[in-house]
């Protein structure tokens, strides 16, 4: 297999009974917030769950949007790190960005409250694929640093989002001694 720079896709669903601290806060918070919001689209209040006032009202789209601020500083206190995605060494994995989706929702029913993030990671450089196994490494190769590898195993809600192969004439090869560490004497 040729190395590619790729980026990665994270997608986790977040419902009532998942989840810990951080799941709990975006649920709730976000709960509220649909409450709140969704009067907007459904001022007779005939309508109870979120597609329903999609069907209703095609402005209730912009409750993904609405409800991703209320949960700013939830994502700011992750730094950077994707939850619940680790790799084969317990190390979370870092992302650059977010995307928000609420999935569904009912005005009298909190268990039918539904939404998802997806991180998405910086630039990685993918060396090798071993059955279910990626070994990645932070960063782009064709800089000529030398790069931080980790493995992680491809699993559900896992997704290669960018691929760009790199042609091997532009891949740079360090010296073997700027890689091996000199033994104290």
């Amino acid at each position: 297999m040729e190395k590619a720079l790729i980026k990665l896709a994270y997608k986790q669903v977040i419902a009532a009974t998942i989840g810990g601290d951080f799941e709990r806060n975006v649920f709730d918070t976000t709960y509220q917030e649909f409450l709140l919001r969704s009067q907007a689209y459904n001022p007779s209040g005939k309508h109870k769950s979120f597609t329903q006032l999609k069907n209703n009202d095609s402005r209730a789209n912009s409750l993904h949007y609405k409800l991703n601020f209320t949960i700013i500083d939830l994502i700011s206190g992750l730094n950077s790190k994707i939850p619940q995605l680790k790799d084969n060494l317990n190390n979370q994995l870092l992302f650059e960005q977010h995307k928000f989706e609420l999935i569904e929702s009912h005005l009298t029913n909190r268990g039918a409250h539904k939404v998802a993030i997806t991180y998405y990671t910086g630039v990685l450089t993918l060396f090798n694929i071993m059955g279910e196994y990626m070994t990645l490494g932070v960063g782009n190769i064709m800089t000529g640093d030398l790069t931080e590898t980790f493995t992680i195993k491809m699993q559900p809600n896992l997704a290669v989002v960018s691929y760009r192969e790199i042609e091997r004439d532009n891949v740079i090869a360090l010296p073997t001694e700027q890689i091996l560490v000199p033994l104290k004497k």
